[in-house]
């Protein structure tokens, strides 16, 4: 009983640690000259096409908190699949660049 209590605790532990380094993470999913010509503020640009590929090589964790955005929606929500299926599960897909700096409140 003692060692399943401590198996809990422990276990409790590590992903209260865990969630800890969790961010918040906001994606552009359009392409780089969208982006260029205007995007939410701190947000990254993948363009959905190739953010399977890419999501790693710009150190965003599983365990974020990520927001997907584009022009409409619909990219930003073929790249919520895409992560979904790579095993992301906090995403959001926030539509179109005025409903995500609206919803988001950042210029």
């Amino acid at each position: 009983m003692i060692f399943t209590k401590r198996m809990v605790a422990t276990t409790l532990g590590l992903l209260l640690a865990v969630s800890a380094f969790a961010k918040d993470i906001v994606i552009d999913v359009r392409t780089p000259q969208e982006f260029q010509s205007g995007h939410v503020e701190g947000a990254l640009n993948l363009p959905h096409d190739s953010i399977g590929r890419d999501i790693f090589k710009a150190k965003v964790s599983k365990d974020d908190h990520v927001v997907l955005y584009c022009r409409s929606g619909r990219r930003s929500d073929l790249a919520l699949g895409t992560l979904k299926g790579l095993g992301f599960s906090n995403v959001e897909n926030y539509g179109g660049f005025e409903q995500a700096q609206k919803r988001l409140q950042k210029p």
